[in-house]
């Protein structure tokens, strides 16, 4: 089963991301979505999963966190917005114990935390806020006898330049 994970489009999704995650079986946003992000990647994937970020409306009616079972494991997304970065991997593996893996954004900075499980894996940012090292996601491979990662970060887009007149 492929699933990608993006996080912090903040109304933006980097053209490349959309492209290289089409065709996944599960798209996973792990919040700070932002206007219009929804409708853009709903015909990416067969199923589209996400979670409420800290600039996301408190009206969106998407939830704080998901789990999702997937072959060979569990799946926790949150935003991960709750801890401050020093503690966010202890106090998600507390929360999420039984978990394979957790996907979180908020820091803007891809990780991927293998060396206990649960795994911590931020995609870093989707989008042009802050994608430092560019714009990447991950690409997760969930079969029942292993999982498999694999990050993408693309050069960040040239900035528009402004016309004076």
């Amino acid at each position: 089963m492929r699933i990608a994970l993006i996080a912090d489009t903040h109304g933006h999704i980097d053209p490349r991301i959309a492209d290289a995650v089409r065709g996944a079986d599960v798209l996973v946003h792990a919040g700070d979505v932002g206007d219009g992000i929804e409708a853009a990647i709903t015909p990416l994937a067969e199923q589209i999963v996400i979670v409420q970020g800290n600039n996301d409306p408190g009206d969106s009616g998407w939830p704080e966190s998901e789990v999702l079972d997937l072959p060979g494991g569990k799946l926790a997304v949150i935003h991960g917005d709750q801890w401050p970065a020093k503690t966010r991997h202890r106090k998600l593996r507390e929360r999420f114990p039984h978990a394979q893996a957790i996907v979180c954004g908020h820091s803007h900075r891809r990780v991927q935390d293998t060396d206990e499980t649960p795994w911590v894996l931020n995609p870093g940012a989707a989008g042009r806020s802050r994608a430092y090292g560019g714009p990447g996601w991950i690409e997760l491979i969930a079969e029942s006898g292993q999982w498999q990662l694999r990050a993408e970060a693309f050069e960040p887009l040239a900035k528009r330049q402004r016309k004076r007149s």
